[in-house]
């Protein structure tokens, strides 16, 4: 049987996957909010009130 073959490395492999998955949401969500007429701004409050990472000021 031959060693699997990975990409970056065993470990980064996930991380990387894990980094591109959340990239390609972020930007359909954004892309689908532009469409409705949110700003990029708008869009970026609305993230924060709802993860509650961040205190808007």
């Amino acid at each position: 049987m031959a060693p699997p073959v990975y990409i970056i490395s065993r470990v980064a492999d996930p991380i990387f996957a894990v980094f591109i998955g959340v990239s390609a949401a972020a930007l359909r969500i954004n892309r689908e909010e532009k469409d409705k007429g949110k700003s990029t701004q708008e869009i970026v409050e609305t993230a924060r009130r709802r993860l509650s990472f961040f205190k808007s000021s």
